[in-house]
């Protein structure tokens, strides 16, 4: 297969011209990582492309420079530089062998053996090269695990681990995403021998692979495997309710939603504010994602709510809040992914349009209240009648409600 013809080089822009300015004069340079595991195990060809140079970091700047292409030095002392090739950015990064980890971070040297560059990765199925040409290398046995689904340490599992403890969590991410069957045996073995290595990662990256974890699409499956070797509190803080997980991506799935991380993380292991707070801390979640689990711990509409009460849940809480209450709560049930009660539920919250309060402090004014806190505490009060009273809209009913409001007050 030729280079024009290779779908993954013909789909991304700028990338055969970058391929030529990289690849050539003495160096070489291929595609690697996800991108070619993604195409060969048939996941597309649309993803963040990376490629690998035997070319340092200032000869990549000037090539770059002179093809009038935009390189960024975003990762310079590793060797990366983000090049912009027609609008679209590649992260180009010298080959590198490790010269020292301490299970957080390594300093690497740049190299030209690409065996040793491969050696250095994680797991096979990211340590596939694809050249200018079309040409797969497989240097590890990458390829046969892809196409099984079978996420395998290069070399020594637990020497992978010992270099970098995020590697971890990132088997079980991979596992979710891309593995049939069980988790490798000698892969979960090694990271069981690991586990209090854990403690010493950032509460950033744990982060961002516990929220690429909890939407793969094996995620239910792989949690159970984790919980069952001891790895899902240490990551969570505290015990984590794996069936309640399961069922909400089933739910997800059989509503047709999209998965959703935060959503799954609350049926996880969030079922009162602290714990939300505590984890939202523990993973250094941002300020709207913190607010948003904490939002998921409190009461949670059912199907056992009159339509007039599920619509008054609605209205207090808003759209959002009530949808991911009531979708954990239907996957904490038992009932059946298609109890028509619940599906009822959330189809309310989806297709009801929530209406405005349409009384103004002016209606209140008008009736001889003055600005200030009894105006804002008589418009509360018309507000929750109004809400009791089914959301009238009418004219007539409104003047009526207000006329009780101020009638009461008296």
């Amino acid at each position: 297969m030729t280079r024009a013809e290779h779908p993954l080089i013909a789909g991304h822009p700028g990338l055969s011209r970058l391929l030529d300015v990289l690849d050539g004069e003495g160096e070489e340079a291929r595609i690697v990582g996800g991108a070619v595991r993604d195409w060969l195990v048939g996941r597309g060809t649309r993803g963040d492309v990376d490629i690998a140079t035997t070319a340092p970091p200032q000869e990549v700047t000037r090539r770059a420079k002179a093809a009038g292409f935009k390189p960024v030095p975003t990762g310079i002392e590793h060797g990366t530089v983000t090049v912009i090739a027609e609008g679209r950015p590649y992260e180009v990064t010298t080959l590198r062998e490790d010269v020292a980890t301490d299970g957080r971070r390594a300093q690497v040297a740049f190299g030209r053996d690409w065996r040793r560059d491969a050696a250095r990765r994680d797991f096979t199925m990211n340590a596939l090269y694809l050249t200018r040409g079309g040409e797969l290398v497989d240097l590890t046995g990458g390829e046969a695990d892809a196409r099984a689904g079978r996420v395998r340490f290069i070399g020594d599992a637990d020497t992978r681990i010992a270099e970098d403890y995020l590697r971890i969590l990132r088997l079980f991410r991979f596992h979710a995403g891309y593995g049939h069957g069980p988790v490798d045996a000698e892969a979960l073995a090694a990271a069981v021998r690991g586990r209090e290595g854990l403690a010493r990662l950032s509460r950033e990256r744990v982060r961002a692979e516990v929220l690429k974890l909890l939407v793969a699409p094996r995620a239910a499956d792989t949690l159970v495997e984790m919980d069952a070797a001891g790895l899902l509190e240490p990551v969570l803080g505290r015990p984590g309710d794996v069936a309640a997980f399961a069922r909400l991506a089933a739910i997800e799935a059989a509503l047709g939603l999209a998965p959703d991380a935060l959503r799954r993380l609350g049926a996880l292991a969030v079922r009162e504010e602290a714990e939300a707070e505590a984890l939202a801390e523990r993973l250094r979640l941002s300020r709207a994602e913190a607010a948003r689990l904490v939002a998921l711990a409190g009461p949670a509409p059912t199907p056992g709510l009159c339509e007039k009460g599920q619509k008054a849940f609605l209205y207090r809480m808003g759209r959002e809040r009530f949808t991911d209450r009531a979708l954990i709560a239907f996957a904490r049930s038992g009932a059946a992914v298609d109890d028509e009660g619940w599906r009822a539920l959330i189809d309310i919250a989806r297709d009801w349009p929530i209406p405005a309060f349409p009384l103004k402090a002016a209606d209140f004014l008008a009736r001889g209240l003055t600005p200030g806190p009894a105006l804002g505490a008589a418009m509360k009060r018309a507000e929750e009648a109004w809400i009791e009273a089914g959301f009238p809209q009418d004219p007539g009913v409104l003047d009526e409600l207000v006329a009780t409001v101020l009638a009461d007050d008296r």
